[in-house]
């Protein structure tokens, strides 16, 4: 199976994508508003951040979550035992991130959001009666204002052939949260397990964002939507040794907002992160 891209802009974009994300539980989008060149520079420049020894300076905090986090203490996907090979930076708007890099990370996640808002309308518009009327309320108004919503810069670093044996890039996952939007990264490598089983490569042509569906959504819609697995794998031969950079922004609900009769927000987050070892 191949990944359809979807035209943003044609007229049955809306229904295209979320057939796509019932199907797949992932939508390409080709043509969308988010800036190509902001999203260029901000590869370059948190590549040089990734580079230079000022990341230190910035090391995540245990209570709040943002910051930097070294390859050391990397996460270890569930139900793997084995850190993903991977060094990253949470920003949040309330958060600390380092000066001469806040302007254009800022006016992505602006942007982001703002498409995310209007993407979670498509799928509530677009979700069986049977479904939508289990949302508590409407899809965009679960995200707005929220202070959960997460920007995450992934630095996966070129590779020397030492790495630890089992490790990859990022050992196959679902995100927990609503929705997840990623830019096409520089490098390859993002893939998705299809319902057969199999391993699908998706699309990563630069100016596409790639949007896939989480554990809350999943849980909000009583399964109708899937959470798929997905990994990043590593690179083989000439590629090896050049680092990826990755933007994806997770989009989660104010804490108090009813996912279901079993959970709100706060209590699933807590919950997986208990799981994760994250807290």
């Amino acid at each position: 199976m191949i990944l359809e891209t979807i035209d943003y802009k044609a007229p049955d974009s809306a229904a295209k994508f979320v057939q796509s994300l019932k199907d797949t539980g992932f939508g390409v989008l080709a043509n969308h508003p988010i800036d190509k060149a902001l999203v260029e520079k901000i590869y370059t420049e948190w590549q040089a951040f990734f580079n230079s020894e000022d990341k230190h300076d910035f090391l995540f905090k245990p209570e709040t979550q943002d910051g930097f986090f070294p390859a050391e203490v990397s996460e270890t996907a569930k139900g793997h035992t084995v850190k993903d090979i991977k060094e990253y930076y949470h920003v949040y708007p309330w958060g600390r991130i380092p000066e001469s890099l806040k302007e254009n990370i800022l006016a992505y996640y602006q942007a982001a959001n703002e498409l995310a808002e209007e993407l979670l309308q498509w799928i509530e518009a677009h979700s069986p009666e049977d479904v939508a009327v289990n949302y508590s309320i409407a899809l965009p108004k679960m995200i707005e204002g929220s202070h959960k919503t997460l920007l995450r810069i992934l630095h996966y670093p070129g590779m020397t052939g030492d790495e630890e044996v089992g490790a990859i890039r990022a050992a196959a996952h679902e995100d927990i949260n609503l929705i997840t939007l990623l830019p096409a990264a520089n490098e390859p490598g993002l893939q998705v397990k299809g319902q057969d089983g199999e391993w699908i490569d998706v699309p990563c042509d630069f100016g596409n964002l790639i949007i896939n569906i989480g554990d809350m959504l999943q849980e909000a819609s009583g399964g109708y939507f899937p959470s798929t697995t997905h990994r990043v794998i590593n690179p083989v031969g000439t590629d090896m040794s050049k680092p990826r950079v990755s933007l994806p922004l997770f989009l989660h609900p104010n804490p108090e907002v009813v996912l279901s009769s079993r959970y709100t927000a706060d209590s699933y987050l807590m919950e997986r992160l208990r799981e994760l070892g994250v807290i």
